[in-house]
């Protein structure tokens, strides 16, 4: 059995896309898995199985999700080994910082560097950026909301054709130990 974290993108922002956390432990226990929890409300569930890689766990889960609410929800779905090792390749001093000055966005494929290169990455200063395994790592002193970088990030011409959904320092350390506690 191996465990898992589900990350669900963009949902309960807003009155958007609500999924109830309660409702999203019922289909992954539906669809076979086992020690379904959830933590906080914005999309992270972890989960243990025997059957399936991150790829198609996330497609029967993102399956199950447009069938039971009627709306389409991007998952990417992580081992504990994958999150163990974003946590521990941080690129910035993470016990130096608060969890809501770091983020990792983590990502459906490693980006090609070069999408990033006309960036003036000066201009955002003190925020910066990293590209990481799957993940791109962001320093944000004031925090998400206030962040230039993190807008410009998400432009889609920096993210066509990639699933993105963003935590911040506190939730990737507790996935990483809730994944490791099986």
């Amino acid at each position: 059995m191996t465990t898992y974290a589900a990350l669900l993108r963009g949902i309960n922002v807003g009155g958007n896309k609500k999924v109830p956390m309660a409702d999203l432990r019922t289909l992954l226990t539906g669809l076979g898995h086992t020690g379904v929890a959830t933590y906080l409300q914005s999309g992270n569930a972890v989960f243990t199985s025997d059957h399936g890689d991150e790829n198609s766990l996330a497609t029967d889960l993102t399956t199950a999700i447009e069938k039971h609410f009627g709306f389409t929800v991007d998952v990417l779905v992580r081992d504990h080994a994958y999150l163990e090792s974003v946590r521990a390749a941080c690129p910035f001093p993470a016990a130096e910082l608060q969890g809501k000055q770091l983020h990792v966005t983590y990502l459906s494929q490693t980006p090609d560097a070069s999408r990033f290169e006309s960036l003036d990455q000066p201009a955002f200063l003190p925020e910066e950026f990293r590209i990481g395994d799957r993940a791109l790592y962001l320093y944000a002193p004031e925090g998400l909301g206030r962040s230039k970088l993190a807008e410009t990030l998400a432009k889609p011409r920096l993210v066509k054709g990639l699933i993105a959904t963003t935590r911040n320092w506190n939730t990737v350390v507790k996935l990483a130990e809730l994944t490791g506690a099986g």
